[in-house]
């Protein structure tokens, strides 16, 4: 797969995570990470694990969190299967950064996060 071919699969995986969370379908958001991912949500702490995951999104959804939007969007190829997204993102009640997620084309063609750390940053 070429970098473009990459480049573009990860950009649709974050365009669906951003969708299921708009919607507030927290299994959706689960879905765009790999089954074994780590993530590190400062200051929540690290959720491994789908499961894991959808439950830590549910929790925020629950709490009325919504339309997401990311800005300053860098891409850094890693390897010749990934990138690394760091960002800055709002929310309608709080806002932050993602250091680091990297996200990894799989065997079926899609790109999933194997890893991702972010932090909400403070209330809007």
């Amino acid at each position: 797969m070429s970098n473009n071919n990459v480049l573009a699969a990860c950009k649709q995986g974050i365009a669906a995570w951003q969708q299921a969370f708009n919607r507030q379908d927290a299994a959706g958001c689960a879905a765009q990470y790999n089954d074994r991912c780590d993530m590190h949500a400062r200051p929540f702490g690290t959720f491994t694990g789908r499961t894991a995951i959808e439950a830590f999104w549910q929790g925020i959804i629950d709490q009325g969190f919504n339309d997401v939007e990311y800005s300053e969007v860098k891409w850094q190829p890693l390897g010749s299967d990934g990138y690394i997204l760091s960002s800055s993102w709002t929310m309608n009640k709080a806002f932050g950064v993602v250091h680091r997620e990297h996200w990894v084309v799989e065997e079926d063609g899609k790109a999933r996060l194997i890893s991702d750390e972010f932090e909400i940053q403070g209330e809007r």
